[in-house]
């Protein structure tokens, strides 16, 4: 099989593939997605599966293998949990703060190579990026160090969230408390009226 022939195989494959996946997405049946009347209109639809009379029949057997095709890619669950917000925010900055420091690194590269008097100023605010990039980067460990604290990930008894839950279910049990406590003053001094009178 020539080049040529290859590439009308391969166009009348993506046709028909096309064909199909209209007439899979047409919203009504009366309707063709391929554009044609309907049967009562008077053109016929044509069938991307039924051969006509000057179709040879590779080019039929073709575009039959080709509409059970294979995806390109196929989607698979991820492994790993997306990061959390602060973490991903941190991670965001440090990969923009280090390619602008890599960016600033080859132009004073290129700038001394030149002999350019852009050099000086260009070596010296990428040495500054480069400890303000050193940064960004311990700030996602920072980050994510004190993230998985305060959630409780991190099952250790120095964990603060141990200590957090501990305050927030403490402060829910003196809400509690006191909401009875204002309950029965006040059947108690709804029974005393009542008393009373």
């Amino acid at each position: 099989m020539g080049t040529a022939e290859r590439q009308v195989a391969l166009e009348d494959g993506v046709a028909a593939r096309s064909t199909a996946q209209r007439r899979r997405e047409a919203p009504n049946r009366d309707i063709p997605a391929d554009g044609g009347t309907t049967r009562d209109g008077g053109e016929a639809r044509r069938d991307s599966g039924a051969p006509t009379a000057g179709e040879p029949r590779s080019a039929r057997a073709a575009a039959q293998q080709q509409e059970h095709y294979r995806p390109l890619w196929i989607e698979e669950p991820a492994r790993r949990r997306r990061l959390p917000d602060p973490v991903r925010t941190a991670a965001v900055r440090a990969v923009i703060i280090i390619s602008v420091t890599l960016m600033q690194a080859t132009v004073a590269f290129l700038c001394t190579l030149a002999g350019s008097w852009l050099a000086f100023p260009m070596v010296i605010s990428s040495v500054v990026s480069t400890v303000v990039a050193t940064w960004g980067a311990l700030d996602i460990w920072v980050t994510r160090q004190m993230w998985n604290q305060r959630n409780g990930v991190v099952s250790e008894p120095s964990s603060t969230a141990r200590a957090l839950r501990r305050e927030r279910r403490r402060a829910q049990r003196q809400a509690r408390s006191s909401e009875r406590a204002q309950e029965r003053i006040a059947r108690k001094s709804g029974a005393g009226q009542l008393s009373h009178s």
